[in-house]
């Protein structure tokens, strides 16, 4: 693989750093996101040949004036990582509406602002590949986590139509879908609505603790999702989304099965308001 230059917001943790970390030892060029200037000291000592820039994916004015500066300073930028996101836990009723707002402008309005960032260069140059971080979570749901997968649900959508109308162009667009790996989400990056509603103990609470008991110790390995990734950019077909772990092609696989059996079922009901 030719050297490429990436550009990866949150790179200081999580997949992030894994995929970054991948793509310097493989000779690449990596633009980093981080938030703080504490963050670019510790990921400084990490990864001392990534250039990091400060950058909040909710500072969507200044998006454009941080990607024009990145691509001034280190060139061309071939692939956009587009990986800043977290996790929210907790029952529907019982999780403040100001909570889903702010799972969506990270995971959803964060990530399509810097895609626009990227979108103009690419079309222009009539090359680049986007790969937008989403997860099993936006293929299926579970109780507990409806604000995280409604972000990755719109993230996973939006990305579909812009892999469309970006393909004339040379662009490619894919969606990441990972299923439970050892990052980061489940733990100290998990934002968690407080429990408030007894009804909901016996459903809920089991989920809670068997996701805090399991957190670090996941099947997924951050390390091989990143090699998947490197293997992904180079690929002259790329698919829409590729799904990375056994967990994940088990429960979007039995997700598909299901909804087939359903539109079956309910087949005669759906054509007859037709004429």
């Amino acid at each position: 693989m030719s050297p490429k230059t990436f550009f990866i917001t949150g790179a200081n943790s999580g997949f992030g750093l894994a995929i970054a970390t991948a793509a310097i030892d493989a000779g690449h060029k990596v633009i980093g996101t981080i938030r703080s200037e504490a963050s670019r000291d510790v990921l400084s000592k990490k990864l001392p040949a990534l250039h990091s820039v400060l950058c909040d994916v909710t500072d969507f004015d200044r998006i454009p004036v941080v990607v024009q500066q990145a691509e001034e300073d280190h060139g061309p930028v071939d692939v956009l990582i587009n990986n800043a996101g977290y996790g929210h836990e907790g029952v529907l009723e019982e999780s403040p509406i100001e909570e889903m707002r702010r799972q969506f402008d990270v995971n959803v309005f964060g990530a399509v602002a810097v895609a626009k960032a990227f979108l103009p260069r690419f079309r222009e140059r009539r090359r680049g590949f986007i790969v937008n971080v989403t997860s099993m979570g936006g293929m299926i749901t579970m109780p507990g986590i409806a604000y995280y997968c409604g972000s990755k649900f719109a993230l996973q959508g939006i990305s579909e139509v812009m892999r469309s109308e970006m393909a004339p162009f040379g662009v490619h667009v894919t969606t990441l879908c990972p299923g439970s790996f050892r990052t980061d989400w489940a733990g100290r990056s998990m934002v968690r609505t407080e429990r408030s509603i007894a009804d909901y103990d016996s459903l809920f609470d089991p989920i809670r603790e068997t996701r805090q008991a399991v957190s670090g110790k996941q099947l997924g390995n951050p390390q091989k999702l990143a090699a998947a990734v490197l293997t992904l950019i180079v690929s002259d077909n790329p698919p829409p989304q590729l799904l990375l772990g056994s967990d994940a092609l088990k429960h979007v696989t039995a997700r598909i099965e299901r909804l087939t059996q359903e539109i079956e079922a309910w087949k005669d009901v759906t054509v007859s308001t037709d004429g």
